[in-house]
């Protein structure tokens, strides 16, 4: 792997819960003139210099790495997709197709809008539903998007006029 010839895929996050394996899936181009896999909000993959990435203001991104076999994974987990359990199908998909067990899974989850300037707690809500599927390694790294705007872009703080952030994760490694 080199960063010379990695392959980068973006979902195209359309506020669901679908997740997609990449690579081997079709692809559109986006508004901004580069190619997103479509109608999904997360991406997973098993194979090295592959770059997933997703973009985020208040939403949650949630990186996903299997110890044992090297399986990788990120989700964007706003409030739809937390009520739509994205968190559990990245998991089942990356079991089905990778052979992961939940249980050798590191997930991180990122800054994201907390209460109490959400009426929903989002993060409460993945950390219940890392939990619940048996996650080995859950980490909140517990920053509040809307509280520090020096750092972070907040969709809801900002009234709209914000930047994004984006996460990427890559395997560049063999197990």
């Amino acid at each position: 792997f080199s960063r010379e010839n990695a392959e980068w895929w973006r979902a195209e996050q359309v506020h669901g819960s679908a997740v997609s394996v990449v690579p081997g899936t079709e692809t559109l181009i986006a508004p901004d003139g580069l190619p997103v896999v479509p109608g999904v909000d997360g991406l997973v993959t098993s194979q090295c210099g592959i770059v997933l990435a997703i973009y985020v203001a208040d939403c949650g991104a949630i990186w996903l790495a299997d110890r044992k076999t090297g399986a990788i994974g990120l989700i964007h987990s706003g409030k739809k997709g937390t009520e739509g359990n994205i968190f559990h199908r990245a998991l089942e998909t990356m079991a089905r197709e990778f052979g992961t067990d939940p249980r050798d899974v590191v997930a991180v989850l990122s800054p994201c809008i907390r209460p109490p300037d959400y009426e929903v707690d989002i993060p409460s809500l993945i950390s219940d539903q890392a939990a619940k599927a048996g996650v080995g390694n859950f980490i909140d790294c517990g920053l509040n998007t809307a509280s520090d705007l020096s750092r972070f872009y907040s969709y809801r703080k900002e009234l709209g006029k914000t930047g994004r952030m984006m996460a990427l994760i890559v395997r560049d490694f063999m197990p």
